[in-house]
């Protein structure tokens, strides 16, 4: 297993790719036998917000306990209070937490302010965000440097794909870190990394998988691949 880096040096951003299990739809009993499973093939380990929902920071806390060498990302979707909300996830022993792009761009500030105190990340989520251009100008500008480009599932329903929006954002930002989420399976993920994403993230495509432990191992050889 490759070495996780809990830091990204803005010169190394495209020289890594990594892969993300999201888990949202999952007990925790489940998601702590899911990732006893997976571990060694992802690098990532999303607490989706429906998890977030039922079970607190519990999931965070106790992935981070087990496997302190996987990066864990709280999905908090943060909308105000961005210091105090992102701080609760730092505590917890989150690496990362998501507030949403359609929030001020006070709130961004805030919980930029309590990831440097904690030595963490904050990732930008771009769901529901009209003028991606923009925005991306914007908060970048305010010092984000991890943007998530998002289709949620309601959208994916009916057919969309975050591809024309990893496509915009890639082409608008200056220094950020971009991770892609919409659907994305063994036999999408090649697409989004020619696209130069840098972490993609997987859900349905690795803990609905027929065989879980399989397909993440199929996703991670071919993100990491050379």
């Amino acid at each position: 297993k490759q070495t996780h880096l809990r830091h990204i040096l803005p010169q190394e951003r495209r020289m890594i790719m990594k892969l993300q299990l999201a888990l949202d739809d999952i007990t925790l009993e489940d998601a702590m036998e899911l990732v006893d499973k997976v571990h060694n093939y992802v690098d990532i380990v999303e607490i989706g917000s429906p998890f977030i929902i039922d079970c607190g920071m519990e999931p965070v806390k106790r992935i981070k306990a087990k496997y302190p060498e996987l990066e864990v990302l709280a999905d908090t979707k943060i909308m105000d209070a961005g210091d105090y909300e992102a701080e609760l996830t730092y505590k917890a022993g989150a690496d990362y937490c998501t507030v949403l792009g359609v929030t001020d761009t006070l709130t961004i500030k805030g919980c930029l302010d309590a990831a440097k105190k904690y030595g963490k990340k904050v990732f930008v989520d771009m769901i529901c965000v009209k003028d991606l251009e923009g925005r991306v100008a914007e908060i970048e500008e305010a010092g984000v440097n991890c943007i998530g480009v998002h289709v949620g599932v309601d959208l994916q329903a009916a057919g969309v794909t975050p591809m024309d929006d990893l496509k915009r954002i890639k082409a608008a930002s200056k220094q950020s870190m971009i991770s892609v989420a919409g659907g994305i399976n063994v036999n999408t993920v090649d697409e989004y990394k020619a696209m130069g994403a840098d972490i993609v993230i997987v859900g349905g495509g690795i803990n609905h998988a027929e065989d879980p432990v399989a397909a993440a191992k199929a996703i991670y050889e071919k993100v990491h691949a050379e």
